[in-house]
This record gives structure tokens, C-alpha cells and sequence, in this order.
């Protein structure tokens, strides 16, 4: 009886733990998860939720392209490495996107994400490029948290495009090998947790509360109950639980058929609004990556059909290689089928949005 009422008190308790948490969370509900699979079968998958229409289209860049931080003078300078695939959002940043080496890079939501002050003993990069730095300079995970930890530049922010508030974002790194990064900014203070275990990130809180809140759920087990509101604390435990308890496919169109319906199953259906939860928003579109085929496909929320973008078959080169659009149309409605990567043209790079 005794045993049997302790673990009642740590199930309410814990419930408890969860119930204040996630009531207290408003955050654009973006939710990233990595199906690791047998025979190096890696696949990455990420929801763009967002109030508003975001106004994406998929480009890509060739290697060998001048970029800069875009804070002013001081700021961080490189030149791409590797070419790229990437949506980008207001066609003013890179919101996710992977390059040839078969890195993935993803932007979500985090409310909490305070950064560092831009001073004179490091250069600023805007924040609308901090997917897109990544993507260019490195070809795995730890090269990128072993350059990273490093922290060669400072991230600077700004205002939302058309909003009154800062954009708040943290970032999430996978590869061809299953290796994992979630990169913060908490306190003013980088916080990178790297490995293959960290296959799932949303929004508030931040990712240590995350984990603690998911260890709650891992005693309940998925197959008992499951939380099913679209808050991010929820949709981390079933993207958690589901990831790992789909079937590690040998066939990789099963795999992906699979990675898809957990991406669907913590997307919030389009056209939802809460009005006591102003910030949590319809999924705009869904992206996910075969980092063994390097096939990158894309799913728009308002047309039926997905399509995939075939990196093995762009030309990259810096000599050769063009910057190319895809254009997805108003709110993402122009309908590709297949693979869609003859269909980009060429065009002239759209600008990084800088900050003052």
C-alpha cells in the first residue's frame, strides 16, 4: 500500500510538474525529430508552425558564395564551403535547409533565448544567418559544436519582420552519421547538448526542462497515455515516444512513410487558433531529409501533394553552380509533384535581414 501510494504521489506530482509548465508556455510551435534507422538510414524531420503566412520559398546556393554577419562593420565574413538547399522565411533568412555534405540545420521558436551583447572582441552575425553560417562551414556535427563551442561570432537579433518583438530562436544540427545538436542562447550564455540522443526538439521550455518534463512521460509509456495538446511540452513526448517506436526499416520508403506520419502527428491542423494561447500557431509546412539519399522533401499544408528536391543532381561548384528559386507561391500553394528539382530557376539571392 505504501509502495503503491508513493508512486501515485510521484505520478500526481509529476503530472502537476507538467500541467504548469506547458500552461505557462506561448511559443510558435515548430517541432524537429531524427529517425535513426538500421544501415545508416538517418532521416530529419521538422513543422514550421506560424501564426502568419511566412512567405518561404526553397532556394539554393552554390559554393564559393561572399557573405557577411550583416550587422555592420564588425561583422563575421566567410565564404560557403559546401553548397545548400534551404526554405527561407520573408525571403530574409534561412529557417532550415541542408547542404551536400548531408547536414541538416533547423530554427525553432524558443521565447527564453537571451545572447550575448555585441562588443568589439568578436565579430556579430544576424541571427536571420545563423542556420545558414552553419550549413555552409560544415560538413558534420562535431565539426560544427567543435568550432561552435569556440563561439567565433555573436549572435544579434532583431524585431520579427512586421512585429514589435525580438526573434528568438535556438538551432538544431543532425547528420548522415545520426550525431545531434541543440544549440541556446539561456542567460546571455551559449548551451550546446550534443549526441545522438537528443533526436527530438520543440519550444518552451528550454531543452534541459524539456528532458526532465519528457522523463515524466517515458514511466507513464507511450502505449498507456499520451499528452495530446499542441503545447511544445506535449509535442516533444509524442515526437519522442514515436520516433522511437516506429519500425528501424531496412526499406527507406517505409522509413520515410513512417517519419512522416510522427510529423504529422505533432503538427497543429491548419487554420487552428487559441484565442488564451495567442502564440500557438497552424503548421505552414513540413520538411524532411534522407541524409543517406540526400533527398530533401517538402510538404505544404494547402496543397495535396509532396514533393523532393534531389541534391546529388545540382551542380554546387563555384564555378558553374547558380543560385536558384523555387517559387512556392502565396502562403505555399503552388503545387510541385515528384521530384521538383528541375523546376527551380535561377535568380539573384535573396539579402539576409540585417540588424542596425
Amino acid at each position: 500500500m505504501k509502495t503503491f501510494l508513493s508512486v501515485k504521489k510521484t505520478l500526481v506530482t509529476g503530472l502537476c510538474a507538467v500541467l504548469l509548465s506547458t500552461s505557462a508556455i506561448q511559443s510558435y510551435a515548430c517541432t524537429r525529430l531524427v529517425y535513426l534507422g538500421p544501415n545508416d538510414n538517418i532521416i530529419t524531420a521538422r513543422s514550421m508552425d506560424w501564426k502568419y503566412e511566412i512567405d518561404t520559398n526553397l532556394w539554393v546556393f552554390p559554393r564559393g558564395m561572399e557573405r557577411n554577419g550583416e550587422v555592420g562593420p564588425n561583422s563575421i565574413k566567410w565564404t560557403s564551403k559546401y553548397g545548400s538547399v534551404v526554405a527561407s522565411g520573408y525571403d530574409v533568412s534561412t529557417t532550415d535547409g541542408v547542404n551536400e555534405a548531408g547536414l541538416m540545420a533547423n530554427v525553432l521558436w524558443l521565447v527564453e533565448s537571451q545572447y550575448p551583447k555585441l562588443d568589439n572582441k568578436k565579430p556579430g552575425l544576424t541571427i536571420a544567418a545563423w542556420a545558414q553560417y552553419a550549413l555552409d562551414n560544415y560538413a558534420t556535427v562535431a565539426e560544427a559544436v567543435a568550432d561552435l563551442e569556440k563561439e567565433p561570432f555573436t549572435i544579434v537579433t532583431d524585431n520579427v519582420p512586421g512585429e514589435k518583438r525580438m526573434t528568438t530562436l535556438h538551432l538544431s544540427l543532425s547528420d548522415a552519421t545520426g550525431d545531434s545538436a541543440i544549440i541556446e542562447y539561456i542567460d546571455g550564455k551559449q548551451v550546446i547538448h550534443h549526441g545522438r540522443q537528443y533526436q527530438v526538439m520543440t519550444n518552451s521550455p528550454t531543452f534541459n526542462e524539456q528532458l526532465a518534463l519528457n522523463e515524466y512521460w517515458k514511466q507513464i509509456g507511450g502505449t498507456v497515455f499520451m499528452p495530446g495538446t499542441n503545447r511544445a511540452a506535449d509535442r516533444f513526448a509524442r515526437a519522442s515516444f514515436y520516433v522511437n517506436a516506429i519500425p528501424k526499416e531496412e526499406n527507406t520508403n517505409r522509413a520515410l512513410a513512417s517519419v512522416f506520419s510522427v510529423l504529422r502527428n505533432v503538427s497543429v491542423p491548419y487554420g487552428i487558433a487559441t484565442d488564451e494561447e495567442p502564440n500557438l500557431s497552424s503548421t505552414r509546412w513540413r520538411t524532411v531529409f534522407d541524409h543517406k539519399r540526400k533527398l530533401y522533401f517538402f510538404e505544404s499544408a494547402v496543397t495535396p501533394n509532396t514533393f523532393w528536391i534531389d541534391l546529388k543532381s545540382i551542380d554546387f561548384s563555384a564555378d558553374k553552380g547558380k543560385v536558384m528559386k523555387l517559387d512556392l507561391g502565396k502562403s505555399q500553394d503552388h503545387t510541385y509533384s515528384g521530384n521538383a528539382t528541375k523546376d527551380f530557376k535561377p535568380s539573384k539571392p535573396f539579402e539576409f535581414l540585417g540588424v542596425k
